[in-house]
């Protein structure tokens, strides 16, 4: 018999700054990855390899907010303020963020006879992705 897995947006949270985040957009609402590979690999012309491990660990999370999201003005509060803060994107099987992030900007946005979308970029500057 086939084993089925089901995934529930509700078992998500997102936690800047000590605060639980609300008031996300339908569909993707949190992506996140790493800014740079793991390692750089370069091939002689003799087929020998050599790998330098990259020690960057800056990643990016970007979340997408409703234009009527309670969280919005923590969000432009933090971004305006330029201040580091820790972030953490917790689902039941992992957990990703550091505790050393920044929002690049503000969130922009449009308006219209529809609710919109408010997307923000945090960079976190010691990300882990458990």
């Amino acid at each position: 018999m086939p084993e089925v897995r089901t995934v529930d947006a509700r078992d998500t949270s997102i936690n800047i700054d000590g605060q639980f985040i609300t008031g996300f957009s339908e569909g993707s609402f949190v992506e996140w990855k790493k800014d740079e590979d793991n390692f750089n690999a370069k091939v002689d012309a003799f087929g020998d390899v050599a790998v330098a491990i990259t020690n960057n660990t800056i990643g990016t999370i970007t979340i997408t907010l409703s234009q009527t999201s309670p969280s919005l003005a923590l969000v432009k509060r933090l971004a305006n303020a330029r201040t580091m803060f820790p972030i953490w994107v917790t689902t039941p099987d992992e957990k990703v963020g550091g505790t050393q992030a920044m929002f690049v900007k503000t969130p922009s946005g449009t308006l219209s006879d529809e609710v919109e979308d408010r997307e923000v970029e945090v960079r976190v500057f010691d990300f882990v992705d458990q």
